[in-house]
């Protein structure tokens, strides 16, 4: 099966419009604080990372997006910008890890593993390390000690949420898949 990074098909919009509604829901109500201000440990990256890799970066970048923002403003009454963006970049990049996966056919190796959490990781180390910190600054005038202090307690969190939720999603969607060859005829 030939997976083009960037195509979007009606499987995908469905994927994409699931993902986001479980990512708002899960990042209002599925949040564990770090006691570091407005930065908590959000499930809702698990779920992104998940989806991200089931559908690629358009459908990650959407999920994390409408998500988080929904999220805010539910929350919140307005979204803050800088964390939405930084969201769905976070979101695009781990989609990237698409068509390196097999997870349709039934195939999440150990390889692949570690393939999905060093995509995931490099996702959550630039998106909260250097996006959400520098449009904080230039966008909403933060201090500078905080949003960096704030990006690298995301960026740890969230990898570790879409690392464990993610990968075991994976796995465990790859077991209820059938492998190509498995099924003979009698």
């Amino acid at each position: 099966m030939n997976k083009k990074l960037f195509g979007f098909s009606t499987k995908t919009l469905v994927g994409t419009a699931l993902g986001a509604a479980l990512f708002t829901v899960l990042f209002m109500y599925v949040k564990i604080p770090t006691g570091i201000p407005e930065t908590q440990i959000q499930s809702a990256y698990g779920i992104g990372g998940f989806f991200a890799a089931m559908f690629g970066p358009i459908a990650g970048l959407l999920i994390a997006f409408i998500g988080h923002a929904l999220s805010d403003i539910v929350q919140y009454g307005s979204a803050w910008w800088s964390w939405v963006i930084a969201s769905g970049v976070a979101g695009f990049i781990m989609g990237l890890v698409y068509p390196k996966l097999k997870v349709e056919e039934g195939i999440f190796t150990g390889k692949d593993v570690l393939v999905y959490n060093v995509c995931q990781i490099i996702a959550n180390a630039f998106a909260w390390i250097v996006v959400a910190p520098v449009l904080d600054i230039v966008v909403y005038s933060e201090p500078v000690e905080l949003v960096f202090t704030q990006g690298v307690v995301a960026a740890a969190t969230n990898a570790v949420s879409a690392g464990v939720i993610g990968t075991v999603l994976l796995l465990l969607y790859s077991k209820t898949r059938a492998k190509k060859g498995s099924l003979t005829k009698e």
